[in-house]
């Protein structure tokens, strides 16, 4: 389903072409449908930089990403930002939810971008629908300063799912969270990959985490030192 092919990412100091910094060198990895992958490694290794080049939120200095069959940096920035909001979601983990809107239409807002979409009762039985799967059918009019870190995760959860992504991008979806909230939020993306057959690939630092994923990629000064699959 996604695949990034000898990726490297190379960061130069604005004003001193000399000093480069290289995040990402020679990076391979790809996705199947339906997989549950984790990357690890320890700060600074690459992984958030990895995860946004394979969701084409930033261009890699060499080599390519083939999503469903398509290279995304080849295709124009506006066909690129399509495939982004219509069939990828992103989890981070700040969640970025707008402080003026409330739980349903912050999880709707993605939906928004598409033509002739409004903000209309159609469009709120889609956000409180979302809100149901994520347990927060009854948080659904409060705001983010309202709702708990693990409710705002989820509620950025079910923002990731209102255009029906074939894949989530989970960048240290838990890292702002306490253990007890950090654990609910892993079930609940456990869960939609087994109800819906979610293709999923979590950056963490969390050695727990990793060992719910179907795939373990080790990534240490922006190469892969190591593979393996849970049993």
């Amino acid at each position: 389903m996604l695949s990034a092919k000898s990726i490297h990412k190379v960061y130069v100091t604005p004003g001193n072409a000399s000093a480069e910094v290289h995040v990402l060198r020679g990076v391979s990895m790809a996705v199947q449908k339906g997989e549950v992958a984790a990357v690890i490694g320890p700060s600074g290794a690459g992984k958030s930089t990895l995860l946004h080049v394979m969701g084409g939120l930033d261009r890699p200095t060499h080599g390519e990403v083939v999503f469903d069959g398509q290279d995304l940096y080849k295709l124009s920035d506006r066909a690129r930002a399509k495939i982004r909001n219509d069939r990828i979601g992103f989890i981070f983990q700040f969640y970025h939810l707008l402080p003026e809107f409330n739980a349903w239409e912050n999880a709707v807002l993605p939906a928004l971008a598409k033509p002739g979409a409004r903000m209309n009762a159609s469009m709120k039985e889609i956000g409180l629908n979302l809100l149901k799967q994520v347990g927060l059918a009854d948080r659904a009019d409060h705001k983010p300063a309202e709702l708990s870190g693990g409710e705002q995760q989820r509620v950025a959860i079910a923002r990731a799912m209102v255009n029906q992504p074939d894949i989530l991008l989970c960048d240290e979806p838990t890292g702002n969270l306490d253990s007890e909230n950090g654990a609910g939020v892993i079930e609940l993306l456990m869960r939609l990959n087994k109800a819906n057959g979610q293709t999923l690939i979590i950056v963490t630092h969390d050695e727990k985490i990793a060992g719910r994923a179907g795939r373990v990629v080790y990534l240490k000064d922006g190469e892969i030192t190591a593979e393996h699959k849970n049993t």
